[in-house]
């Protein structure tokens, strides 16, 4: 007996589906993808073969995941978001699962309502990707982006907060700058 929830329309081809998930009506999960526990995955949702999906994670109804797409643990991809695996699609050129081009999300990280994510980009921990925005480039850990091309405007908490300077959020984290992203703060340990 399965310990996942599978409602009668849906389409599951694959047994790799963890414990506590729940895969709702004309959602199509094919052979060979990956989903981890308690996980869900909304109506109309489309996840191919070569997909990898973390625990906790929430795809919402009308999303096409494919190919060479991973997702973390606790990332949320809003209702119609868009990922693609192909840079240079040709009908007449029918491309091997090797040549796609990868596309990572890593934990934490959410993509709003309507984004395209275009193949081949990273997105990082706790990255936040406004509604609608069009994402052709690496995402920094932690950071906010929106529009087409998407730019970065700020930085995003991991508890769903924006941060401003000095970079600490009211639920308590504190971050500093690496690079064009953050990291979290390591408090300094008392000496003794």
């Amino acid at each position: 007996m399965a310990n996942y929830f599978v409602h009668p329309q849906a389409l599951v081809e694959t047994e790799e589906i963890g414990e506590g998930s729940r895969v709702w009506a004309f959602a199509h999960v094919m052979a060979g993808a990956v989903i981890g526990k308690h996980c869900n995955i909304g109506d109309h949702a489309f996840v191919e073969s070569n997909v990898v999906i973390g625990d906790g994670v929430t795809i919402k109804n009308g999303v096409s995941v494919w190919d060479g797409v991973s997702l973390a643990n606790s990332v949320f991809v809003g209702p119609n978001a868009v990922f693609t695996n192909d840079l240079n699609p040709r009908a007449a050129v029918k491309k091997s699962r090797e040549q796609f081009a990868p596309t990572m999300v890593d934990e934490g990280a959410s993509i709003g309502a309507n984004a395209t994510i275009v193949c081949g980009t990273r997105i990082g921990r706790f990255a936040f990707i406004g509604a609608g925005a069009v994402i052709i480039r690496d995402v920094p850990d932690y950071a906010m982006m929106v529009g087409n091309p998407a730019r970065q405007i700020g930085f995003m908490c991991e508890c769903g907060e924006p941060l401003a300077e000095p970079l600490a959020c009211k639920c308590g984290l504190r971050f500093e700058k690496v690079g064009s992203g953050l990291r979290r703060s390591v408090p300094a340990v008392a000496r003794v």
